[in-house]
């Protein structure tokens, strides 16, 4: 007697056929084997949470099918499934937001520059705006201060080929700040050719939304005490001297991965200088 195992295949048994899979991809010629209506793809739709076809023959008349088994390609039973569709590739963009032009060499530097009050404030400006900057050939620098801009300004001798974006920490009305924007502007060439803006913050830190370093709010500061070394106290960061300050700084900066990530105050201002020394310019 054969020996005989339950659950062994048994070899006589037919095996199934698997058909293969056509996407129904738009212009496919298929035929219905069971009412023989041959038709291209006009489209694929959900229809009560199926997947629907509909298919146009030569007569330019339609007819809509359920995707799956029961059609034929060139004669060949297939079973039609829906089209992968391809996910539209977003344009690359820089940091600043803006679409990215891939290829793009650095322009030679323009006589034009941006000027603002601290390293700090440079190096934000560089991460955010560096890519878009460069290509616009347009050089950042850290004024360091800027108790003497009238001087600085009329040193720089702007015009229209040499214009000055200056971005300004604390530019409110009646501040220290503002008096000093006013002096600049009044410079003879200084109309037309430099454009002073600022933002509302003591320091660029608090450009950075607190948010971005998994703060709900940067820490009050003691009226008196130097803001810097307050702020990071106040996070429980060392603060002693000027190396711990600096290791704030980088670890604030490290947080910083796109414009998503500073208050909109500063955004707007830095844009804002951007468009002034490249717009309508001699040298663009």
């Amino acid at each position: 007697m054969a020996d005989f195992a339950w659950g062994a295949q048994d070899i006589s048994a037919p095996k199934r056929t698997v058909l293969p899979e056509v996407p129904a991809e738009p212009g496919l010629v298929l035929e219905d084997v069971q009412s023989g209506f041959v038709g291209a793809v006009v489209r694929v739709e959900k229809s009560g949470g199926l997947h629907v076809m509909v298919l146009e023959d030569r007569r330019d008349k339609r007819r809509t099918f359920r995707l799956g088994h029961g059609f034929l390609v060139d004669g060949a039973p297939v079973k039609v499934v829906a089209p992968t569709a391809a996910p539209a590739k977003p344009p690359t963009r820089t940091a600043s937001g803006s679409v990215k032009v891939e290829g793009a060499r650095a322009r030679v530097a323009r006589a034009s520059r941006i000027w603002v009050e601290g390293q700090h404030d440079a190096e934000l400006v560089e991460k955010v705006w560096g890519e878009d900057l460069r290509l616009e050939g347009i050089v950042v620098e850290p004024l360091h201060g800027v108790d003497d801009l009238a001087g600085a300004v009329r040193a720089f001798d702007p015009g229209p080929q040499r214009r000055l974006g200056i971005l300004v920490d604390h530019l409110l009305p009646g501040t220290k700040e503002s008096r000093i924007a006013q002096e600049a502007m009044a410079l003879p060439g200084a109309r037309g050719n430099v454009l002073i803006v600022g933002h509302p913050y003591v320091d660029v830190w608090q450009a950075v939304k607190p948010g971005a370093l998994g703060l709900a709010a940067w820490p009050l500061v003691p009226r008196g005490q130097d803001w810097k070394t307050g702020i990071l106290a106040g996070l429980g960061w060392p603060s002693s001297d000027q190396a711990a300050v600096a290791h704030g700084w980088k670890r604030i900066l490290g947080s910083v991965k796109s414009y998503a990530d500073l208050e909109p105050s500063l955004l707007g201002r830095v844009e804002e200088v951007i468009d002034f020394l490249t717009a309508d310019s001699p040298e663009s």
